[in-house]
């Protein structure tokens, strides 16, 4: 086996990613509205946290909710329809902020700035600490990519669409996350019960 099929990936499971939402939604935060679009729209496009601080308002369709995302490390950009929560969020955060200007970045620091991994981690963290996700492991920005990768994978969503999604170029990236999903586990022992009455 090898050694990328032996790293443990660490996600959040419905629930934790349910209650992390939550966590944002009732936090007191003066971010709060900024916050729950960063994570919506990360974990909705499965987006890495340089990745978010690329996002500019001209890569954002508001007439048909989709979001043009640039993506790095060897992966290829594609283009995701955000779900109404998601788009609703980031719609209003747009509002509020007054982003108007194409070239503007969406997600800023208060330094006026695209907001840094460093402070996406630092989110990260103090969420999941509200949501009682206990395992450290996940208090990671990164987590969400894996977090998205898996949940869709138990979807039902087939290896190309996940690959597509993920804007993976190798689909060898990809095979990793249905390691993890139980539902496709049974689909597979269901497959083998069916050819086993028939022997």
């Amino acid at each position: 086996m090898s050694k990328r099929k032996e790293k443990k990936i660490k996600y959040l499971t419905q629930e934790e990613a349910k209650n992390l939402f939550d966590a944002i939604k009732k936090s007191n935060s003066i971010h709060k509205i900024r916050d729950l679009a960063i994570f919506r729209v990360a974990y909705r496009c499965g987006l890495r946290a340089s990745e978010i601080a690329l996002i500019k308002l001209e890569d954002y369709n508001q007439a048909k909710g989709e979001l043009y995302c640039k993506r790095l490390k060897g992966s290829y950009n594609n283009t995701i329809r955000l779900d109404i929560k998601t788009k609703n969020i980031l719609d209003t955060y747009i509002l509020e902020n007054k982003i108007t200007s194409s070239s503007e970045y969406i997600f800023k620091s208060q330094k006026n700035k695209p907001i840094s991994r460093q402070t996406l981690d630092y989110l990260m963290k103090k969420y999941c600490k509200l949501a009682n996700i206990e395992d450290k492991n996940k208090h990671h920005f990164h987590a969400l990519k894996h977090t998205t990768a898996v949940h869709l994978a138990e979807s039902d969503m087939d290896i190309k669409e996940l690959q597509w999604w993920l804007g993976h170029k190798a689909v060898t990236n990809t095979e990793i996350y249905f390691q993890f999903t139980t539902k496709q586990q049974e689909k597979m022992y269901a497959k083998l019960e069916q050819k086993s009455e028939m022997v």
